[in-house]
């Protein structure tokens, strides 16, 4: 057997074990396609930013089937609000020539109507309730979309961020896969972020559409940087802004 398989799967085991009670729930109910890797990441960084007082709301570009949003509205606040974006159905095409193969074979795939869900369910894209299903979740694990604390918005982001009344931003998780979106959230989140808030990338090592629009963003921002991983993580330099 290949030792670097082997050995991934030792960390992801490790990672499986160390993480909280909330985020082995959301995994074993099938609610993430994050890795155990992933999700000790995402729940670290955001850790740190909550530990840190840092100021703004949490937001989340990608629900899917609202595992990672779960464990983000589990730490919104009276002064800390989570917006969960989504179109809640399909995901759009990729259409940008820095999209990869890969990137465009998967889409394919996908409106093809051969994808597959998480152990034998049915993939999320082809559901019609998946805005309800992601609403009942988030309820049913304490954290209600009440509009106030909780929010999950419907629609393209580029048509539904401008209508948002949020001024700062915590920590963000990018989780959209090809370039134009991972590109324009970037750029709507940079405007918005707190000194020592956290954005979280998901795709960067699975799309090149991704990993070319956070490699532009970082290029084009020299006052950001870049915690690599299997969903890297950037921040503001110490001292900027």
């Amino acid at each position: 057997m290949n030792l670097s398989y082997l050995k991934s799967r030792v960390i992801e085991k490790a990672a499986a074990y160390s993480l909280s009670r909330d985020a082995k729930a959301i995994r074993s109910e099938r609610l993430t396609y994050l890795s155990a890797r992933k999700l000790r990441r995402l729940e670290r960084a955001l850790a740190r930013v909550v530990r840190g007082n840092v100021p703004g709301d949490i937001v989340e570009f990608g629900v899917a089937l609202g595992g990672s949003a779960v464990l983000l509205a589990k730490r919104t606040s009276p002064q800390r609000r989570f917006y969960g974006l989504d179109v809640f159905s399909m995901i759009p095409e990729p259409t940008s020539e820095k999209d990869d193969a890969t990137s465009k074979e998967r889409y394919r795939t996908i409106a093809a109507g051969k994808s597959e869900g998480i152990g034998g369910d049915t993939y999320y894209g082809y559901r019609t309730d998946l805005y309800e299903h992601v609403s009942q979740q988030l309820k049913r694990h304490g954290t209600p979309v009440d509009g106030q604390r909780v929010h999950l918005v419907r629609g393209l982001f580029e048509n539904t961020w401008p209508t948002l009344n949020i001024t700062s931003i915590a920590f963000a998780h990018i989780d959209c896969d090809w370039y134009d979106p991972v590109r324009f959230c970037l750029r709507a989140v940079a405007e918005k972020l707190s000194p020592n808030g956290m954005v979280v990338i998901d795709d960067y090592h699975d799309y090149k559409g991704c990993r070319q629009a956070v490699d532009e963003f970082l290029g084009a921002n020299p006052e950001y940087a870049m915690l690599p991983g299997s969903n890297p993580i950037l921040y503001l330099r110490q001292g900027e802004r």
